[in-house]
């Protein structure tokens, strides 16, 4: 097309609208987040690549819906190589590397980085250890990848930015898993409280129990950081009532915690577990398998 016929189609009023530099939508009203994303990368050449927040979308992690409907968009995170000349303009926003992945996914003529790369780029751009710790958390929760190819991403990736990575990662390799555990977890440390297990599986005989996020076997006591983010159906929790209901019926004690309550109540929230291990005791009949020696089990048998 002549650049005559271009102008006269995104003129006001026009049938199309201007979104970056060369890249046009040909349709009125406002771009959704599949064609952003596009328009980023055609924008940033035919070597790019979406990560970040873009990508983690396109896994359908909840980080890569960060405002919900109605929200202002956010930037769209693309990889180039490090011969670009390309400038950040508009939502796009360009990252050189000398990394480019070596392998990526497509839907359709959008590549994206895999989910560890996506999630590393994603958390070296927050500031917040509850936001690093719910992406990390939530990738490795819903099976999207594995700590270790996490921490291979951090260890390959750039320093700068990485040290929330690390500690979330760290969380998450003891057991952790989601933010909401993570605030149990650093306020069992901070009223010096006995150490817990986090997500052992438990079982009866041969028969699998529950996985509480966190078992005072020593007393039969379990904790559960409850928060409808990470039931991610109504099933779900309706599964957390089942699994409670099971637990107590073995005589284990069951605490559940709101996340809020977690961060606002901290000293009523330790007092209430201290009560609990003072006065539970140890049930014979629980076999614990902690969360490294599944994870262990796992290995081997995927050897």
């Amino acid at each position: 097309m002549t650049e005559r016929v271009v102008d006269y189609r995104i003129r006001g009023g026009g049938p199309w609208k201007a979104l970056l530099p060369g890249v046009y939508l040909t349709h009125t009203g406002r771009p959704d987040d599949a064609a952003r994303e596009m328009a980023a990368l055609l924008y940033a050449g035919p070597q790019s690549v979406l990560t970040g927040v873009a990508a983690l979308r396109r896994h359908d992690l909840s980080a890569g819906h960060p405002g919900g409907p109605g929200c202002p968009a956010g930037p769209v995170d693309v990889l180039v190589p490090l011969v670009s000349r390309r400038a950040d303009v508009a939502f796009a926003r360009l990252h050189r590397t000398g990394r480019l992945p070596r392998g990526f996914c497509l839907a359709g003529e959008a590549r994206f980085a895999l989910p560890p790369r996506a999630v590393a780029d994603a958390v070296r751009l927050m500031t917040e250890l509850n936001e690093v710790r719910a992406v990390v958390a939530e990738a490795v929760q819903r099976g999207r990848c594995s700590i270790e190819h996490l921490a291979e991403e951090l260890a390959a990736g750039p320093v700068p930015g990485s040290a929330l990575f690390r500690l979330a990662l760290a969380e998450v390799a003891e057991g952790v898993r989601s933010a909401a555990e993570a605030d149990l977890r650093h306020l069992i440390r901070w009223a010096r409280l006995p150490a817990p297990l986090y997500n052992p599986r438990l079982f009866v005989g041969g028969e699998f129990l529950a996985m509480p996020d966190c078992w005072w076997p020593e007393s039969g006591v379990a904790g559960e950081a409850d928060s409808r983010a990470w039931h991610l159906s109504p099933s779900g929790w309706e599964q957390t009532l089942a699994r409670h209901a099971r637990m107590s019926a073995h005589g284990i004690i069951v605490l559940h915690f709101p996340p809020q309550r977690i961060r606002s109540q901290r000293r009523e929230v330790a007092d209430q577990i201290r009560r609990a291990l003072a006065v539970g005791r140890r049930l014979p009949q629980i076999r614990t398998i902690s969360a490294d020696q599944s994870d262990a089990v796992t290995r081997k048998g995927g050897a």
